[in-house]
């Protein structure tokens, strides 16, 4: 078996426990891309091989069918073709790798999953044991080898201090504490990077593309947890934003690029009679930026992002709007990318811009999976430096859009997706919402290339 030093320290542990019939459960947190899949499936291997003769069943489970277990399969397939063993091995139904008397069931985690009847006599892993329901586990994976008292590993990658892989861990430091057994394992990417220097270069880059601070960089290669929710942003993080560039009104050089974000109010919150007041209002924003590509040695090929202007509009019909916008997007800034808010009544307001602007107008959907993913850029984009305001010039706007990122909130869910806001009682979050669509907007701009001799 050709393992790292770390993965053999698993390896070891857990072998340990089945031949000497102990019934641990293990905690395992490697970071993201240094091992993980590899080491269960040699192990697979391994437990097959010991009980071919014998016979019994190991049981793996992942949080989602597809792809996560299929590839558990195909990786299992390709290691005992590896370890010579092609033509030898077989399947039943699809999800079950025999060698021999021997079993390696591979089952889903996902709510919807019919998994009882089950047993593990040999080994119970749980694959990315952070996205698995505790309660699925307790009730429908837990037992399944409680008649063998069969050892059970828990693999993956930290996240919030709730999840099932959290909660093994802190019982797995506690049972170490008390008897010296060590039932935790953690090898963050800096001790991954011991034996792979390419791994240590990549790493070193999504910290500088990401941010030190960057959630997806603190639980998939730091190992830290997220402490719940909270602030979305911290007053280190605002301060870095503080960019020394004036605001603008119109694009000055036609050799510039420009982008938009745009956050459409509601058209329930907009009435013709009067413009109401903006504490009780949803507001239509639009956020420009000038979108500069990076330096040759730059660290990151994302580009910079400089904000230079603000629009609002309170208590206007998006019919009467449009019009505006085309002119503001075309005539004032001519702007190479536009993403708009197309949610519900948006998708109107977006159909209207692209059949006046072409392609160059991209729709945005909010759903928890695409707001997670901008909330993720917008801070890429902050904590690499990429992101600077015009400096403070005593406008309303700049007022507002600190207010709201001085108010934002953070709550970070279970599946590893994020939300972020301003509570509707602290007041709204059309400019924050606005910035991060044009971050959106400046990381789908490819500058053209020129051809020629």
């Amino acid at each position: 078996m050709k393992l790292r030093p770390y993965q053999q320290e698993v390896a070891k542990a857990i072998l340990e426990s089945i031949q000497e019939k102990k019934g641990l459960t293990f905690s395992v947190e490697i970071a993201r891309q240094g091992g993980k899949n590899e080491l269960s499936a040699q192990l697979e291997v391994l437990l097959l091989t010991m009980f071919m003769a014998k016979g019994g069943s190991a049981v793996k489970c992942s949080p989602t069918f597809k792809p996560q277990t299929v590839i558990s399969i195909m990786r299992l397939k390709e290691r005992l073709d590896d370890f010579g063993f092609a033509g030898i091995w077989s399947t039943e139904m699809g999800y079950i790798v025999k060698l021999g008397a021997a079993r390696q069931v591979f089952l889903s985690a996902e709510e919807s999953s019919s998994v009882v009847g089950h047993t593990a006599d040999i080994l119970l892993e749980i694959d990315e044991s952070q996205d698995v329901a505790k309660e699925k586990y307790t009730k429908e994976f837990r037992p399944m080898g409680s008649a063998f008292n069969v050892t059970t590993v828990h693999y993956g990658t930290t996240w919030d201090d709730n999840t099932l892989l959290e909660e093994i861990k802190q019982t797995n430091l506690e049972l170490e504490r008390k008897d010296g057994i060590k039932r935790h394992f953690r090898y963050d990417w800096q001790e991954v990077a011991k034996h792979n220097p390419e791994y240590c270069a990549f790493v070193e880059a999504e910290r500088d593309r990401l941010g030190e601070s960057h959630p997806l960089f603190r639980t998939q290669y730091a190992l830290l947890p997220i402490r719940g929710g909270g602030g979305f942003l911290s007053s280190q993080q605002i301060a870095q934003m503080l960019g020394e560039h004036a605001r603008a009104h119109r694009r000055h050089q036609a050799s510039k690029v420009y982008a938009a974000g745009i956050d459409l109010a509601g058209e329930s919150e907009v009435v013709e009679e009067q413009i109401l007041a903006r504490p009780g209002r949803d507001a239509t924003v639009i956020t420009i930026a000038e979108v500069i590509s990076p330096a040759g040695d730059s660290i990151t090929k994302d580009p910079h992002i400089n904000i230079v202007e603000h629009y609002v509009w309170v208590g206007r019909r998006h019919s009467d709007l449009c019009p505006q916008l085309v002119d503001i997007l075309k005539n004032v800034w001519g702007c190479s990318r536009i993403v708009v808010d197309a949610t519900a009544v948006g998708e109107s307001v977006t159909s209207f811009l692209r059949q006046a602007l072409g392609s160059k107008v991209i729709p945005f959907k909010f759903t928890q999976s695409s707001k997670s993913e901008a909330g993720f850029d917008l801070l890429a984009a902050i904590n690499s430096g990429r992101l600077k305001l015009y400096k403070q010039d005593g406008s309303q706007d700049y007022r507002e859009l600190m207010f709201e990122l001085e108010k934002a909130k953070s709550v970070y869910r279970p599946n590893q997706t994020l939300n972020f806001f301003v509570d509707p009682s602290d007041g709204h979050d059309d400019y924050l919402t606005s910035l991060a669509l044009v971050v959106q907007a400046a990381a789908k701009y490819v500058p053209r290339k020129a051809k020629g001799q």
